[in-house]
């Protein structure tokens, strides 16, 4: 016969109510946040959201660590930071070591290219500090195309910093009594929700360029004379990232597993479960729903309101309900997600997160969605990879350090020799290759990486004519003909210069040299010339001879060799926005420089109003600028449609204008894995180029 009331469980001493014994639940919760985190990096359009598995590694971290802490300080009245801090580093640093070094010797082999602008990448992530790093350089979390293989490491860094302060507070927090720690864990939530307002205050809405550009500081802000992304330093930043780490923390001083069974808690298994399963389903609802950008209204992009103005505050809050439950002895949702699989996997989530970014990267080339069999790939390379390191790294380190091997004392004496003798065979190889890949790493050159980066900062490089260095013809007044005499023309651009610019002053020409000027002589270049003067006489109107103008933006950057190549003065730029592009032609006019043929391209970066284009063309009028040639757009941004629409309307409007249909022709070739750039070794750049000279009709010019 059962008896009443039911047997109690016998009450822990004072000194254990703290202790957290094994709980394959947090493990089961670790594996859900690292696989939705590497579904994301994967493919965003996979599971928008999956990046909130961050926030609930820095939930259970702050939860963990807290409470590891306290436990220690009940046992023996303090807290011992030295064996703290060497924990963590025996924990972390190995398979840290082992990653980066991996990550050194392959790029050193196999794509040394983006060795040196990596460098520091590498350096932030010794030293634990990659979040700043990225925040100070301007190396957007949002960024795509460029090869950045361990932007992972920023949340890491958010972690170690956590672990590097985390317990001097706590030191001094426990001196106080640990009686007070609900009070404590009061303030530590008001701080966190204080946190979640100041996020939520200094986040920026709206659209935001990738990028600082001219005219257009939506989004950015300028600290210790650098221009930093918001959003991105609120996203990365550890301060603004510490809601989560400090939920966590708060939770451990009032929700201490061994001591829930000496009190009424004990009884409500059930209850949290429901509580529980009610949490991960608004964790699940929030990483299906919830984004961190998505195309802007009208140019750039726009970070999503709903994410930054409470959604990682309510993240944190709904991984406190899922930790409440898998905690609990009696509860059953700790046995669910503790079952083996998710246990295997949680075990090794730190390796997963450590391998699975670099090796995404290596596939992919940069960081564009991948697919389905790409991912399939990675993961067969990133499971194996992970286990070797978990197996034969990280488990003997975390166990017995670095000296483990010394205890084979008892061993014969030969078989100690043979296998201290391979281990000197196994360090001086290792040795060799990290010297070498150090070397490598430490004197790289620090050169573009992307193929979209390369192709503009090539071209921004190309040479300009140089107006004083051209020489008058008092009789040529028409494109000539290939005069091949292997010269190049011109001046250098800086590149390093994002800023709106006024174009070098173009050479008028005139039929007669009225004005006694210099010699005439023509320019030979290597490609079809234009016959123009050093110096006007005076300042007159337009001549017929004046050299055509190409204007637009880093999509006609591409091709800025080829249209100079056929006698077109080029002014592309990046980022180029409507307004900068009328501001442009407006000072071209000022300065008597535009002739018979303008060629525009506008609209790839954002949304280009009526009254832009009328601005645009009422410096262009038919009586001196008979031939106006304006292409479309193509990309894939929500503007893109309306822009293309005003653009194949202006020749209704203006008599002078004529439209290539850049859209239509781009679906015939391949563009660079953006969709909009042209200079990805595709051949795409004399394509454009073809299309600008029949467009003029000068065909002559094609290569």
């Amino acid at each position: 016969m059962s008896s009443w009331p039911p047997p109690q469980l016998p009450p822990l001493p004072r000194m254990h109510i703290s202790q957290l014994p094994y709980s394959p639940g947090l493990d089961g919760l670790r594996a859900l946040a690292v696989v939705a985190v590497m579904i994301y990096h994967a493919n965003h359009e996979w599971l928008c959201g999956g990046f909130l598995g961050v926030e609930v590694f820095f939930v259970i971290s702050g939860y963990l660590i807290t409470l590891l802490l306290i436990a220690e300080h009940e046992r023996s009245d303090r807290i011992s930071l030295g064996q703290f801090w060497l924990r963590r580093a025996r924990r972390l640093l190995p398979a840290l070591f082992v990653m980066m070094v991996a990550l050194i010797v392959y790029m050193t082999i196999f794509n040394s290219r983006p060795l040196g602008r990596t460098r520091g990448d590498f350096l932030g992530g010794l030293l634990y500090g990659s979040n700043w790093y990225q925040i100070v350089i301007g190396q957007s979390y949002t960024d795509i195309e460029a090869f950045a293989p361990l932007r992972h490491l920023w949340s890491l860094a958010v972690e170690e910093q956590f672990y590097l302060l985390w317990p001097l507070a706590m030191v001094v927090l426990l001196r106080r009594g640990r009686d007070r720690l609900p009070q404590v864990a009061l303030r530590l939530f008001l701080t966190a929700v204080a946190i979640a307002i100041a996020v939520a205050v200094l986040y920026a809405p709206g659209d935001v360029q990738g990028e600082c550009a001219p005219g257009d500081t939506n989004g950015y802000a300028t600290i210790f004379g650098r221009c930093i992304n918001v959003n991105d330093a609120l996203y990365l930043s550890t301060f603004t990232r510490a809601s989560g780490l400090l939920l966590g923390a708060a939770f451990a001083m009032v929700w201490r597993p061994a001591a829930l069974m000496r009190g009424p808690m004990r009884r409500k298994g059930h209850l949290l479960d429901a509580i529980a399963t009610i949490g991960l389903v608004l964790l699940g609802l929030m990483m299906w729903k919830l984004s961190l950008s998505s195309d802007g209204d009208n140019f750039g992009s726009k970070f999503d309101p709903w994410l930054f103005r409470g959604g990682f505050f309510v993240t944190g809050l709904v991984t406190l309900l899922v930790i409440a439950a898998v905690v609990h002895r009696q509860a059953f949702l700790g046995k669910v997600l503790g079952n083996p699989v998710f246990n295997w996997v949680g075990t090794r989530s730190y390796g997963l997160y450590l391998f699975h970014w670099p090796i995404y990267q290596i596939i992919r080339k940069s960081g564009f969605g991948m697919s389905v069999w790409q991912f399939v790939l990675a993961m067969a390379v990133t499971i194996p990879v992970t286990e070797l390191c978990y197996r034969f790294v990280e488990t003997p380190i975390r166990r017995h350090g670095l000296t483990g091997w010394r205890t084979e004392s008892r061993r014969p004496l030969a078989a100690i020799y043979r296998r201290r003798r391979r281990l000197i065979l196994v360090v001086g190889a290792v040795s060799s290759i990290l010297g070498f890949a150090g070397v490598s790493l430490a004197v790289a050159n620090n050169v573009c990486v992307g193929d979209v980066e390369c192709s503009i900062e090539n071209n921004s490089q190309v040479a300009l004519p140089d107006p004083a260095a051209v020489t008058v013809s008092t009789e040529q007044s028409t494109i000539d003909g290939p005069e091949d005499t292997g010269e190049s023309i011109g001046a250098t651009v800086d590149s390093g210069t994002t800023s709106e610019t006024t174009a070098p002053a173009l050479p008028d020409v005139a039929t007669a040299d009225t004005a006694g000027s210099a010699d005439p002589a023509v320019v030979p270049v290597t490609e079809p010339t234009i016959a123009i003067p050093v110096e006007p006489a005076t300042t007159v109107a337009a001549a017929p001879t004046m050299a055509p103008i190409a204007l637009g933006e880093s999509v006609m950057l591409g091709a800025l060799p080829q249209l100079q190549a056929g006698g077109f003065y080029v002014d592309a730029l990046k980022s180029r926005q409507g307004t900068g592009m009328a501001e442009l032609v407006e000072g071209l006019r000022a300065a008597n420089q535009i002739g018979q043929t303008v060629v525009i391209q506008i609209g790839t970066n954002g949304s280009v109003e009526q009254a832009t284009f009328d601005r645009i063309m009422a410096q262009l009028p038919a009586d001196t600028t008979p031939q106006v040639v304006f292409l479309t757009v193509t990309a894939p941004r929500g503007w893109t449609a309306g822009n293309n629409d005003q653009i194949r309307a202006l020749p209704t409007r203006y008599t002078n204008v004529t439209v290539l249909d850049w859209e239509a022709a781009a679906s015939m070739i391949n563009l660079c894995k953006d969709g909009i750039h042209l200079v990805c070794g595709t051949g795409a750049e004399q394509f454009y180029a073809n299309l600008v000279f029949d467009a003029v009709g000068h065909p002559e010019l094609k290569r």
